[in-house]
């Protein structure tokens, strides 16, 4: 889950912090927001008239307990207490939760997964989770069938709720656009690439023959390779839960293609989420970037002040996600069916579109994209755009592509040990996807 994020009509204070409150901490003076259907007022749920307290262990900055949704549940359920854990990384967090799931101890009652671990979760501890598909207030028609599928185990069993995704935009920079006479409308922008990342390249030929000084197209060649790997309906397993990353020619196909913007001089030659990356977009070092919608709230803050109304967005060539977390409950949890409740209520529509309103964490639960704080959603530092109504199309056309166990591992070693040399030493793409190959064998035993 990337880094996430009131009233003037609900639309406008949606995001007018959007992702910015992120970085602002806490949602004290936010309005309540409305209960949802699922998880109604009751009762001491232990008989005695004693409170209990319900875990959740996350990582990174989550945003459940940043927008106030913990608070609103105790507030419904005055017998339970919430309580979060985090780790602020989830390559540190993870790890330890495979380890207590493992030993089926040292567990919060409800976990956190990130997409690119839930397969393997799913596969190796499904026995150790409690099926989630019919607990209370859950809803199965309320969530976008590919992120609904994330979460079911390959017997059937659904052990895991989404909470957010990462569908795609792109974002530019308007008056660099300008500059190389490119159009600067989001929707003519839109129309530049719709329909084919190859176009995209093509968009970004024309830059660079008119580009400002200093400037490239787009940020990085392995920002381009994980957005279209993103957009493929196969990417590095498939149904059977094969391997097949050395061998899918969608995979190729982003290789190749990020190669190309490397070659042709079109990327800033940076490392995705390094000082440098960050530098680059208050330089105005280059003018788009893959842009999933937690990504607002990071170009906002690196950005700044000086790039309010000269960033926008617009649709991607082809619909794609990067990025998400699911809800989990273990079943060596003390108050099992309390945490599925919860899990239950924080994953519901409602509550999503909270999370969106309030931290920018664009809804899994397809069902909250008529609310207003979704449907009217703008986003004033990028030029008013209509942020829900964009990456809400986006959601509904992503391909329902298998996770596999090790789709995060794979993917970094596809940008670190391959893309990335060939983008800043200039390494034959050949070559670097035999590094690539060889270092994604050696990390799985292969």
């Amino acid at each position: 889950m990337g880094s996430r994020r009131r009233h003037r009509p609900v639309a406008a204070l949606a995001l007018a912090l959007l992702l910015g409150a992120a970085l602002s901490g806490g949602c004290a003076t936010d309005p309540d927001p409305a209960p949802a259907a699922g998880v109604p007022v009751r009762g001491p749920v232990d008989g005695s008239g004693r409170r209990i307290t319900l875990t959740v262990g996350v990582f990174g900055t989550f945003g459940l307990q940043e927008a106030g949704l913990y608070e609103t549940y105790m507030r419904l359920n005055p017998d339970v207490a919430v309580r979060q854990t985090s780790l602020t990384r989830n390559d540190v967090y993870y790890p330890q939760l495979l380890t207590h799931l493992t030993a089926g101890s040292g567990l919060a009652d409800v976990q956190a997964v990130e997409v690119g671990n839930i397969a393997e979760v799913l596969a190796t501890q499904g026995g150790r989770l409690d099926g989630l598909g019919s607990a209370p207030g859950v809803d199965r028609s309320a969530f976008l069938p590919w992120k609904w599928a994330q979460g079911t185990a390959p017997d059937g069993r659904t052990l895991a709720l989404g909470t957010d995704i990462g569908p795609q935009a792109v974002c530019y920079r308007k008056d660099l656009f300008a500059r190389a006479g490119l159009p600067t409308e989001r929707g003519a922008v839109g129309r530049l690439w719709a329909g084919d990342w190859r176009k995209y390249l093509a968009a970004g030929v024309r830059y660079r023959e008119r580009a400002p000084e200093g400037t490239a197209f787009t940020d990085s060649a392995s920002g381009v390779m994980a957005a279209v790997t993103g957009s493929a309906a196969l990417r590095y397993y498939d149904e059977r839960g094969d391997l097949i990353v050395a061998v899918n020619p969608a995979v190729r196909e982003a290789w190749d293609l990020a190669a190309a913007f490397a070659r042709q001089g079109l990327t800033a030659r940076l490392q995705q989420f390094t000082p440098g990356w960050d530098q680059a977009f208050a330089n105005g070092a280059f003018a788009t970037v893959a842009c999933p919608a937690w990504m607002l709230g990071y170009i906002q803050d690196k950005a700044g002040p000086a790039g309010r109304d000269r960033w926008d967005v617009a649709a991607a060539p082809r619909p794609g996600s990067w990025g998400g977390s699911f809800l989990v409950v273990p079943s060596a949890g003390r108050h099992r069916a309390e945490a599925a409740r919860l899990t239950a209520w924080l994953t519901a529509p409602a509550q999503q579109a909270v999370l969106f309103a309030r931290r920018g964490s664009f809804p899994s639960a397809s069902a909250a994209y008529a609310l207003p704080a979704v449907a009217e959603a703008r986003h004033p530092y990028f030029g008013d755009a209509p942020v829900g109504t964009i990456f809400a199309t986006a959601a509904r056309g992503v391909p329902r592509a298998p996770v596999g166990p090790k789709d995060a591992l794979i993917a970094q070693t596809l940008a670190d040990v391959g893309m990335l040399q060939v983008d800043q030493t200039g390494r034959a793409p050949e070559s670097a996807w035999r590094a690539a190959m060889k270092a994604i064998d050696n990390a799985l035993d292969r």
